[in-house]
């Protein structure tokens, strides 16, 4: 294996540049998927070549349940300075499995005690809290939510009739009953599908355009399932700090992404910009990372000024004369040179291993 071992540790810094040049000069759908997938690949190519060097430190501890065999000197030989590396290695995978293992229960937390505190409501798309606090935020269930259903309909005739109902009726109280009539009128569609949840002191800041705008954001969210490429780049920082970058830029575009589908929905750029900066103002965010929704923290004038300008151009992949085209090929050479480093060492190491072990 060699020093090619710790390749893998550190070649998620060739994703760097393209982190930044992506979220600027690409469609925020494109590189929210392409550094997905990227932090993805690094961030297990990484904690690979760290199991495989831990394998050589445990070997050297005494009392390790490990065969005899794999604490021969050939063993040891495949890794440079074995002795310091491979002790280090095990605190550090350790640290590893630990935080991700905390971010995924905390994801699966915060969505069930959300899940449990809207048990009581109607099995509608829209859940409207009595809060006074304003917060919105996109809820996942277990099945995917179809693309087609965005924020209009139903949905507008709901938001437009928020202020103007009777006490007690529609879902959470009186002022937010007329956002989910509307949704209460469509059939259910089961326990674990996703759900939008907004609170009264949230819809009562924003105009009824601003409504639909934030509605129409919160379903994009979920047709496109952003909550996992939100959880999948969580776990790569988490197996990586040279990946957070990846996890800061897929943050924002995610949101970009759902931007971008509701001023198409609602058909204007300008009112979902208001929408945003409105929401911003008053909003609490969200209550986990790994949730997305309308005024959720990070560049919010960023995302404003971008749609106050043009749409962005929908291209699968950059040019190469570009500098996010030459970006994005260095990453995906990075990333290519990462797994074959990570696969060639875990092949070298079981024959090694095989070698060592007696029959």
């Amino acid at each position: 294996m060699g020093v090619f071992v710790f390749m893998p540790l550190v070649l998620p810094l060739t994703a760097w540049p393209v982190a930044r040049l992506a979220e600027q000069h690409l469609h925020p759908r494109t590189a929210t998927r392409l550094l997905t997938a990227m932090a993805a690949v690094l961030a297990l190519c990484s904690t690979v070549c760290l199991g495989l060097v831990m394998v050589v430190g445990t070997a050297q501890l005494p009392g390790n349940p490990l065969p005899d065999g794999w604490s021969d000197p050939e063993v040891r030989a495949a890794v440079p300075y074995d002795e310091i590396v491979g002790k280090a290695a095990i605190p550090a995978l350790c640290a590893v499995l630990v935080a991700c293992g905390r971010t995924v229960w905390r994801h699966a937390r915060v969505r069930s005690r959300a899940h449990r505190a809207l048990a009581g409501l109607p099995d509608t798309e829209v859940a409207v809290l009595p809060d006074a606090v304003p917060y919105a935020y996109a809820l996942p269930g277990a099945t995917r939510v179809g693309a087609g259903h965005r924020a209009g309909g139903v949905l507008r005739g709901g938001l437009r009739r928020h202020r103007g109902d009777a006490p007690g009726a529609g879902v959470g109280s009186r002022r937010g009953a007329g956002a989910a009539r509307g949704d209460a009128s469509r059939p259910a569609r089961g326990p674990r599908a996703g759900r939008v949840v907004v609170t009264t002191g949230l819809l009562d800041r924003l105009r009824s355009a601003e409504r639909r705008a934030l509605f129409a954001h919160e379903r994009a969210h979920l047709a496109a399932r952003h909550d996992r490429f939100l959880l999948t780049v969580q776990l790569a920082a988490r197996a990586n700090p040279f990946l957070r970058p990846l996890r800061t830029a897929v943050a924002y575009t995610a949101e970009r992404w759902a931007d971008e589908e509701a001023a198409r929905a609602i058909g204007s750029r300008r009112t979902v910009a208001r929408a945003i900066g409105t929401a911003a103002l008053v909003s609490r965010g969200t209550p986990a990372p790994t949730l997305a929704g309308l005024a959720a923290p990070g560049p919010v004038p960023r995302r404003v000024a971008a749609l106050l300008g043009p749409a962005p151009a929908v291209r699968t992949w950059p040019s190469v004369f570009t500098s996010v085209g030459l970006a994005a090929w260095g990453a995906a050479a990075g990333t290519a040179v990462s797994a074959m480093s990570s696969a060639n060492s875990a092949v070298t190491m079981v024959l090694i291993l095989h070698a060592a072990t007696p029959l």
